[in-house]
């Protein structure tokens, strides 16, 4: 991403003093006119705002460069169809990028060198990962025209440009202690399962609580991530409920949208010990949300990510 752009001229909308020289007239271009007389403290007078621009430039540019860290990526691969990337970036030469990563649903921005766009990502690795083994990990859609697509096209080895890692995450505080919030709600759709696997890794006490439910949207199974980590997931203590939109005909499982879905179901036993927490479509997260709120939790114990 272009953060500034460096002009001649200290007025970019106006001539610089070369140009006026040379289209004035001969007795304004005389050294001895009085009129260049006149013209000289304006000269002192941009050269001096001129060169102050030039040296906050050059403080913007050294702290754009120190804001962004080289990584080589450690692998690239389908994570379902051909819309969805596993991305695993190496960090481990960078241990206090890979130490700012403290909660699972904050998130960085990632660009691709001569690529001016970056992307924001969440990163789906818990954050023991960054410590342990030097990276972070990612499940990246591919969208046509867009910087993740040029980076589910590179390779192991090639380089991206990392900024540090940024938001709040999940505030896990709302829903603690687990005793007091026995019943935690989790609504993820497509590639917003990404933190969603964050938190569930980096453990929220699910298996000390009687009821935590994760609703996991999809269009069908081939393209909803992390299918080989559902039974670890149901074994922390998190009962994965796949909901499928446009499933084919030999499943037996919820079908429609994750809001739909929770509605039908729902079995809020006690709404001041439920908390939940939401990662996804805007429109998924709205309705949720208001259905949540309508059986009488409270809108503070509703986590989100941004």
């Amino acid at each position: 991403m272009s953060i500034l752009s460096l002009s001649l001229s200290p007025f970019p909308n106006y001539p610089t003093l070369s140009h006026l020289s040379s289209h004035a007239p001969s007795h304004i271009q005389s050294l001895h006119s009085p009129s260049m007389t006149l013209l000289r403290p304006l000269h002192h007078q941009l050269r001096h705002q001129f060169r102050r621009r030039l040296s906050i430039s050059a403080a913007a540019v050294r702290q754009d460069t120190n804001l962004w860290t080289n990584a080589p990526l450690v692998t690239v691969s389908p994570a379902a169809d051909e819309s969805l990337f596993h991305v695993t970036v190496d960090v481990s030469d960078s241990p206090d990028l890979a130490a700012s990563h403290t909660k699972a649903g904050q998130y960085l921005q990632l660009r691709i060198p001569d690529v001016e766009k970056p992307s924001f990502l969440a990163i789906a690795s818990p954050p023991s990962l960054a410590i342990s083994k030097g990276v972070f990990e990612f499940l990246i859609k591919s969208i046509s025209g867009s910087t993740a697509e040029l980076l589910c096209g590179l390779q192991k080895g090639d380089v991206v440009e990392l900024s540090q890692v940024m938001g709040k995450g999940f505030d896990l505080d709302q829903i603690s202690p687990p005793e007091k919030y026995q019943t935690v709600l989790i609504f993820a759709t497509g590639s917003g399962i990404s933190p969603i696997r964050s938190l569930i890794e980096a453990g929220f006490s699910a298996d000390k609580r009687s009821d935590v439910r994760l609703y996991y949207g999809a269009r069908n199974l081939k393209r909803m991530a992390y299918q080989d980590r559902f039974e670890n997931w149901a074994s922390s203590g998190v009962k994965v409920v796949p909901v499928l939109s446009q499933p084919d005909d030999a499943w037996t499982g919820e079908r429609g949208f994750v809001q739909a879905s929770f509605a039908r179901a729902k079995n809020i036993f006690s709404p001041q010990s439920t908390g939940a927490v939401l990662c996804g479509q805007k429109q998924m997260a709205e309705e949720v949300t208001a259905l949540l709120v309508a059986d009488g939790v409270s809108t503070e114990k509703i986590l989100k990510n941004f």
